[in-house]
């Protein structure tokens, strides 16, 4: 299982509920994604990110396939347009 996981921080906190949207709504039009799970930071504080994305896949190829996919493309136009800063990992498991 290869896991990718980004936490966002957003320009403007009013972005939130149509980024939650655009990142949810990858799981029905991408084969390739197994698992997506996207949570809004219930506590914040300055050390806090707004938004946090889980994703799975079944190879790291399949993840390559996800981040070449058209859909994936255009949500992250989105992300361009809204993200102040992004964290990731991945990892093997």
């Amino acid at each position: 299982m290869y896991s990718h996981l980004v936490m966002f921080t957003l320009e403007d906190p009013d972005d939130i509920p149509a980024t939650v949207t655009a990142l949810e709504g990858m799981a029905e039009r991408i084969p390739q994604l197994r698992y997506v799970e996207v949570g809004v930071d219930c506590e914040p504080s300055p050390r806090s990110a707004h938004i946090v994305l889980i994703t799975r896949f079944d190879s790291k190829e399949a993840y390559a396939a996800y981040h070449a996919h058209p859909h994936h493309q255009r949500v992250l136009e989105h992300m361009g347009e809204v993200t102040k800063s992004a964290i990731k990992v991945d990892y093997v498991d």
